[in-house]
C-alpha cells in the first residue's frame, strides 16, 4: 500500500493556515482518499458515453431507472431559510463582492468557487477566509482606490456555496501523489470550517453542485455529504444542495438526480449558458445539430423551453424548488436608451420564469436584484410556488434534443473571438467574472464561444456571407480581430497582458481535430503553474 502523504504546493501564510489547519487538512485528505477513485471512474464513464454520442447516439431517458421516474416520492423537507429563494445573486468570492452580494437585498447569495472564479491558490484561500469571516460577522473591506469602507449588514442573504465541478483538479493540494479534485477541496475546506457555525446561527451548509452529467455523480456527492456529516458529528440531512442542470445528459436524469440526493436536496437550477455549451459538446458529431448564432439561442427556443419547463415539472412533483436562470446584464451607464433596453430584457426573462412556475431566479449584478424582486413579488405572493404542478409539460426526448434554428453570421463569429479571448485573458490573470460588452461573463460564455467556432469549422457551416468557415479563414479572422482588440485596449495593455497567450489557446482549441472537454483544463495548468512551489509535506 502506498505511503500516505499530503503536500501543499501553494504559498502558505498565517491567514491561510487559519483555514488550512492540521485538522482541516486531514479531513480534506480523507475525502480525497475515500472518493477520489470513484470520481476518476465517473469521469472515465463520461468519456465512454461521449464515444456513444460521437458514433451517432444521443442522450435518452434511462430504462433501468424508470421506476424512479414513475413512482411517488419527495425529497426531505427544506429548512426555513431556504423556503423563499425568489432572487439569488451569484458572484466570485473576493471580499468586496462577498459584502456587496450579502447586502444586495437578494434572498440568497451563491458564493462561487467555480465559473466566476479563476481558481488561483490565492483566490481560493482568500475566498475561504472571506466566507468564514462573513459567517462569523467579522467582515469589513476598505477599497484601496476609493477609500470607501464596506461592512456587512446584520440582515443579509442566505449563503450558498458552489465548489468546482468534478473535472477540475486542485494542483496545489496533493494527496498521496495526486492532486485532489477541486470539488472536494472547495467543499471540504468550507464545510469543515463553517458547518457547525452555520447550524448554530439557525442556517446550514448549503451548496450548489455544477457540471454533473449523471445521477451516479449525484450519488457520489451524497456519499461525500453523509461521510462529512458523520465525521463532524452533525445531523444527517443538515447539508442541502441545489444541482445545476447545465449538461444535456443530466436533463434526462432530473428525477434520478433528485432521488440520489433526496435527503440533501434543495432542488434544481437551470444553468442555461453551460447547457448551451453542453448541447454543442455532447452533439458535436451530429451534423443536424449545429448551433446558430448564440445570441438567438434564448429560453424561447423549443429545446431550451422544454428543458426549463421539465425542471419545473420535476422539482414540483418532488416537493422542491425549481430555480430559474441567470440574467447576465449589467447597468449601462453610458446610454440611458441602451440601459433601458437591457433592463427590459431582464424583466421579460424574469416574467417568463415566474409565470412558468420557477420558484426563484438568478442575477449577476446587485442593480438587478430590485428588478427581479418586483416581478417575483407581484406574481408569487407566497414564499415559493412548489404547489404549482405542471402536468401539461410533456418534454419528450425529441423536444430536448431539437436543434435550435437561426442564422450563422460572420458578426457572431467575430464576437466569439473577441469575447472568448478577452475572457480567457482575464482568467489567466486571475479574474473569473468579467464585464464585457454590457454583460457579466463567466467561463460558460467562453466555452460557448470556442465550441461554437469548433462546431462551425468541423461541420463546414456556411455563414451569412455565403462563405464556408474553415480553419484557415478562421485564422485570418482571428488575426483581424486581435488587431482590433489591440487598438481597443491600447498597445501597452495588450502587450503587458495575457492576450497573446489567450488568443493562442483559444485558436488552438477552436481548430483542434478533437473538441476538448473544457477550456479551463489547459488554462488551469497554465494558471496553477504560476504559483506552484516546492512541496511541503505534512
Amino acid at each position: 500500500m502506498p505511503q500516505q502523504s499530503v503536500a501543499i504546493l501553494g504559498p502558505m501564510n498565517e491567514a491561510y493556515a487559519s483555514v488550512l489547519t492540521p485538522e482541516c487538512i486531514d479531513f480534506v485528505a480523507h475525502l480525497a482518499r475515500c472518493f477520489g477513485p470513484r470520481r476518476d471512474q465517473l469521469l472515465a464513464r463520461r468519456q465512454a458515453r461521449q464515444q456513444v454520442f460521437d458514433n451517432g447516439g444521443a442522450p435518452s431517458f434511462l430504462e433501468d431507472t424508470c421506476h424512479i421516474r414513475e413512482s411517488d416520492w419527495q425529497v426531505a423537507p427544506l429548512p426555513k431559510d431556504l423556503l423563499d429563494r425568489r432572487v439569488e445573486i451569484t458572484g466570485p468570492v473576493d471580499r468586496k463582492m462577498v459584502i456587496n452580494a450579502f447586502n444586495s437585498g437578494a434572498s440568497c447569495y451563491m458564493a462561487d468557487f467555480e465559473d466566476s472564479n479563476a481558481p488561483t491558490w490565492h483566490s481560493n484561500l482568500d475566498g475561504q477566509i472571506n466566507l468564514r469571516d462573513a459567517i462569523r460577522g467579522n467582515m469589513t473591506f476598505k477599497d484601496p482606490k476609493s477609500g470607501k469602507t464596506y461592512t456587512l449588514k446584520e440582515k443579509h442573504a442566505v449563503l450558498m456555496v458552489r465548489p468546482r465541478g468534478w473535472h477540475l483538479p486542485e494542483n496545489h493540494f496533493v494527496v498521496d501523489g495526486r492532486p485532489i479534485p477541486g470539488s472536494l477541496f472547495d467543499f471540504g475546506v468550507y464545510f469543515f470550517n463553517n458547518a457547525k457555525a452555520l447550524l448554530a446561527k439557525g442556517s446550514g451548509p448549503y451548496f450548489y453542485l455544477p457540471k454533473m452529467e449523471s445521477h451516479l455523480e449525484a450519488r457520489l456527492w451524497n456519499h461525500v455529504f453523509v461521510t462529512s456529516q458523520h465525521i463532524l458529528g452533525i445531523p444527517q440531512g443538515s447539508i442541502k444542495a441545489t444541482v445545476l442542470i447545465e449538461t444535456l445528459p443530466a436533463a434526462f436524469e432530473m428525477n434520478e438526480i433528485l432521488y440520489e440526493l433526496r435527503q440533501h436536496s434543495a432542488g434544481l437550477n437551470c444553468g442555461r449558458w453551460d447547457y448551451i455549451f453542453s448541447y454543442i459538446k455532447t452533439l458535436r458529431s451530429h451534423a443536424d445539430s449545429v448551433m446558430p448564432d448564440r445570441g438567438v439561442v434564448t429560453m424561447t427556443q423549443p429545446f431550451m423551453l422544454a428543458y426549463s419547463q421539465l425542471v419545473i415539472k420535476t422539482c414540483h412533483r418532488r416537493g422542491v424548488h425549481a430555480m430559474g436562470g441567470m440574467a447576465a446584464q449589467i447597468p449601462i451607464k453610458t446610454s440611458a436608451e441602451a440601459n433601458n433596453a437591457a433592463m427590459e430584457k431582464v424583466k421579460a426573462d424574469k416574467l417568463r420564469e415566474v409565470k412558468d412556475g420557477h420558484d426563484g431566479t438568478w442575477v449577476a449584478h446587485p442593480a438587478l436584484v430590485t428588478i427581479a424582486l418586483e416581478i417575483f413579488n407581484e406574481h408569487m405572493k407566497q414564499p415559493n410556488q412548489i404547489s404549482k404542478q405542471r402536468p401539461d409539460v410533456q418534454a419528450s426526448e425529441q423536444a430536448l434534443l431539437a436543434a435550435p434554428q437561426g442564422p450563422r453570421t460572420e458578426a457572431t463569429l467575430r464576437t466569439n473571438c473577441l469575447v472568448g479571448v478577452q475572457y480567457l485573458e482575464a482568467w489567466l490573470g486571475g479574474l473569473g467574472c468579467v464585464p464585457l460588452y454590457n454583460l457579466m461573463e463567466d467561463a460558460a460564455t467562453a466555452e460557448i464561444c470556442r465550441t461554437q467556432v469548433w462546431q462551425w469549422i468541423h461541420h463546414e457551416a456556411k455563414l451569412d456571407n455565403g462563405k464556408v468557415l474553415t480553419a484557415a479563414s478562421f485564422h485570418d479572422i482571428m488575426a483581424e480581430e486581435m488587431q482590433k482588440l489591440k487598438q481597443e485596449v491600447g498597445e501597452k495593455r495588450f502587450t503587458s497582458g495575457n492576450f497573446t497567450e489567450a488568443a493562442e489557446l483559444f485558436e488552438r482549441m477552436s481548430t483542434a481535430q478533437e473538441l476538448g472537454d473544457f477550456l479551463t483544463l489547459p488554462a488551469y495548468e497554465r494558471l496553477s503553474s504560476k504559483t506552484a512551489k516546492a512541496p511541503s509535506k505534512l
